[in-house]
Formats: C-alpha cells, structure tokens, sequence
C-alpha cells in the first residue's frame, strides 16, 4: 500500500491546505471527518496522522475529540491548533479559554532542538508565523515539553520525542507561516518515514485498476459538460473501460464561442468515445425567456439538463453507472466536522444535480484529487493544453453572465465580446497568468459615436482575477494600454457593444462572477 498522511479534520476553513502541502510534497493525503468509523481510520494503515484545526472549544464538554484510535495505531500525529489542544487534553493535559488571544501573524521563538525543525528551524531563531486561537493549552501532558514559544502561547510547540507525538498553536498549512510547508515535509517525510514517491503517473494506475474493479463489464454513462474535470474523468474512465463508456454532451445554448464543436471534435473524432450529443439550446432559452433573477436562472437550467439527461440515460441499454468529474473540494465541503459525512448527489456535481429515482451508482475517479491536479492528470493523459488550462467556467454558463433578461441577440453579442477578449489577452501572452477572466454583458444601453453617428448599444463589463483556489481573488491588474487595445477591438468588431469598462473588485466584497 502506498504512503499515506490521514487528516482528521475538526472543521478548521484551511485543512484542505494541509493536504495541498503535503501533496505538492509527494505524499497521499486523505482527509476524514472527525467523526468517521474508527475501523476506516485503522483500515487505511497510515504512516502518520494530522490533526486539524477547527472553529470550537476544547474547554467545552460537548465539542469534538479525536477518535481513540488515532492514539492506539502508534504511528506520528502531528496537532495543529485544535488538533494540538485536543491531543494534549486527552492525554492528560489541560486547555484553558484564553485571556489573550492570538489572530494573525506572531513571532515564534524556537527553544529546543526537535525532530520536528530538523533542516527546518534551528534552536534559539525567530520565526514569522499565522496564528488563529482563543484557547490555549495550560498544562502538558506527561512525556510532552515546550519546543516553541509565542507572546500569546507560552506552548506554541510541543512534543513527546518518545511516542512521535507533536504540537503546533500556529498553522503550517497556511502560506503566512514562513517555513511551514517544509515543516510538513519534515514531519511527512522526515519522522513518518514517507518516501514522498506519490505522482500522477501512479494515481493514473490505481484509478484504472479501482474503475476496472467497480464497473467490471457493465455500461457506464458520463455527463460531459466539455469542461476540464468532466473531459479528464471521460478520457480516464475510456481508458480503463473503453467502448463500455458512453458520453451524454447536453448543448444548453448557453456555451462560449466554439465550445459545443469542441466537445463534439474531441471526444466523437479524436479519442473516438462514443457520444450522445443533444443540442437541447431551444428548450433552454424558451425556458429563460423573460427570467432576469440570478437564482432562477440557475434553477431552471438545473431542472431542465436533468430533464434532458434522464431522458438520454434511459435510452442507453444495460447502464449501470454514472461518471462525474466530482471533485476533493467538492467531497469535503459536504464533510460536516460535527455530523461526519454527508456526501450526497448535490448541485455541485457535473451533472447538475440528479433525480432521487435514477438507479445508477456512481464512478467519480477523481473525487480524491484538487483542481490543479487534474489539470495535471489531464496532462498525463495527454489532453490538449487548450482544454486542460482552460479557465474555469460556470456549469449555468453565460445565463449568470447576462445579467437580466436573456435573448439569443444578448448571447451572440456577449459571445463575440468574450471571443475577442481572450483572443487579446493569449496574444499577450497572460492567459496562463489569469485565474479567469471572461467578459459580462449589462442590461444598459449607452449613447455613443460611431462614424459621426449616434449609437445607443450595450454596455460590455471587462473581468479578469488571480487566485490559487477561487476562495478568495484579485482584479488582474493591466496595464491601461492593454484595456485601451481591448476596448477598442470589441467596440470596433462587435456589433451592439459601444462602451467597454473594467472591473477591479476583490473577491471579497464580490464575487468572481456576475450574477
């Protein structure tokens, strides 16, 4: 069995960062809810344990506690904030509420020599890192002693060098704690033993033989939506199965430029996987027609591809299985650190959201993987590199990007705008440099001049934002000549846009989208 990091999660907002860490690192990382089976935490033999951080007390009674056996399987645990004051208060420790408390950056003073700061921090320095606690560990179990210390955390690390057990107040996890991703490395590689050997290439083996086991010799249907995680699950389960792979690709109309060819080109000529292309674009739009509140936008499509994809599903003979590119994200943040897992067919999912009655199981072979491990998987794979770093792209598509009513005319201008904006930007060359950009057409019209003529035409909204994971985002900042070149090409080639501006909100207040 291959190295493996379990992370016991207690609801912290940042553990799947911990992973990221350790996986950009090389090691398997899994995370588990706090309340998960005790025979599924022994089941995955791990080399080590971390416990997570998380938003409750435990200085109350009733708030969660590690499983037992992550204390009886006798490999490292690593605690880090509510992990550490939870370890050290089932040991034999005591966690007081705080008095002062510590949020944001502190200075860390390293005390002792530990397996932990080997190659990392050396006794006697000083270090930058993120706190974020009110309670703080009063008294230390027997065997433990301070190896770091904290204005407001006289036990900012610990450790029982004996049973390789250790203790952070701070987050490593996080990119404000100097040296903290290679203090993962260290406890990963260093005092758990990993061999830090965990690639794409290895995943790519294990997923085939994993949907080989599942699905055996029966049907498998995919819901393609033609983008990056629904075209490398499509491509990874063809490669496991082939022929008993078919694709259903629903063109509700409201797709970019190209894309719908796209899809159809790549999957149906080029990988030659059978495809069910349903352009269902009429019903679509009459549905939207006169709808201008976001939300019901959004509901409508939902109900209407389910519609359309349930009627397809049943038409193929003998399918047993249901393929969707879910991703971790997406699995974790239906994980409740208080009511364990509660991993249902949500919205999230490729598909829209299915119906309760649809008798198949599911086959999600990249439900363990991030976003940009897909995109590395896909690479593997050998997918385009047009598809796998395309910018991400809402499931309702350009309904949420025409804010108001929705008209065929709206989609052709909003579409052409959008072509010649990504157009300018892979031009200069920063298209890989943009977490996304896209463009909005708004529901204003504008008095303008063209060719010593009055126009009276629509007004078109510029985005673009860097982000490492889409939770938090910043405005590109172009250069004004760039904005100038753009604007002046979609006023000039565009026929209905008069006027071009930018926007520079954060993510947040706003929201990466417009809608």
């Amino acid at each position: 069995m291959a190295d493996t990091i379990l992370i016991i999660d207690f609801g912290s907002q940042v553990t799947q960062l911990i992973a990221r860490r350790l996986r950009e690192t090389g090691v398997y990382t899994e995370i588990l809810p706090c309340t998960t089976d005790p025979e599924k935490i022994a089941a995955a033999v791990p080399n080590g344990i971390i416990l997570s951080g998380g938003p409750n007390s435990v200085a109350l009674a009733d708030t969660p506690r590690a499983p037992q056996i992550v204390f009886d399987l006798g490999v490292p645990i690593l605690g880090i904030c509510y992990g550490q004051q939870t370890m050290c208060a089932q040991l034999g420790g005591r966690v007081e509420p705080g008095t002062s408390r510590e949020f944001g950056r502190a200075e860390l003073q390293i005390s002792e020599d530990s397996a932990l700061f080997d190659g990392v921090w050396a006794r006697h320095s000083q270090h930058n890192v993120w706190m974020s606690h009110g309670d703080h560990v009063a008294a230390l179990p027997d065997g433990f002693r301070v190896i770091a210390t904290s204005a407001g955390a006289p036990y900012a690390a610990v450790e029982d060098a004996a049973r390789h057990y250790y203790g952070v107040q701070f987050h490593p996890e996080v990119v404000h704690t100097e040296g903290g991703a290679d203090l993962l490395r260290q406890f990963a590689l260093g005092i758990c033993g990993c061999s830090g050997s965990w690639s794409m290439a290895a995943y790519r083996q294990r997923a085939i033989a994993a949907i080989r086991q599942q699905v055996g010799k029966s049907r498998v249907i995919c819901g393609l939506s033609g983008g990056v995680d629904s075209s490398v699950a499509a491509v990874l389960i063809h490669e496991a199965i082939g022929d008993q792979l078919t694709c259903v690709f629903v063109d509700h109309g409201l797709l970019r430029a190209g894309e719908a060819e796209e899809v159809v080109a790549l999957f149906g000529n080029h990988y030659n996987i059978p495809l069910v292309h349903v352009d269902a674009s009429e019903m679509f739009l009459q549905r939207l027609a006169g709808i201008s509140d976001p939300e019901q936008k959004r509901k409508i499509i939902g109900a209407s591809f389910i519609e359309v994809f349930d009627a397809e599903a049943g038409k193929i003979a003998d399918a047993k299985f249901l393929a969707q590119g879910t991703l971790y994200p997406d699995v974790i943040e239906s994980i409740s650190a208080a009511g364990g897992d509660a991993v249902t067919i949500k919205s999230h999912h490729n598909v829209g959201g299915l119906p309760d009655d649809m008798a198949l199981d599911l086959v999600e072979p990249l439900r363990e993987l991030f976003k940009d491990e897909v995109r590395v998987l896909g690479r593997e794979l050998g997918l385009p590199e047009t598809l796998v770093g395309r910018h991400p792209f809402p499931g309702p598509g350009l309904a949420i990007r025409i804010p108001g009513d929705i008209t065929p005319e709206k989609l052709d201008i909003l579409r052409a705008a959008d072509a010649v904006y990504l157009d300018a930007i892979r031009q200069a060359g920063l298209y890989d440099e943009i977490w996304q950009a896209f463009a909005v057409l708004l529901p204003v019209k504008t008095v303008g001049v063209m060719g010593d003529a009055r126009s009276y035409e629509y007004v078109c909204a510029l985005r673009a934002v860097t982000s490492s994971d889409g939770m938090t985002a910043d405005s590109y900042a172009f250069d004004h000549a760039f904005l100038s070149r753009v604007a002046t090409r979609i006023v000039n080639e565009v026929k209905g846009v008069n006027r071009v501006v930018y926007d520079v909100t954060s993510k947040p207040p706003g929201t990466i989208e417009w809608e």
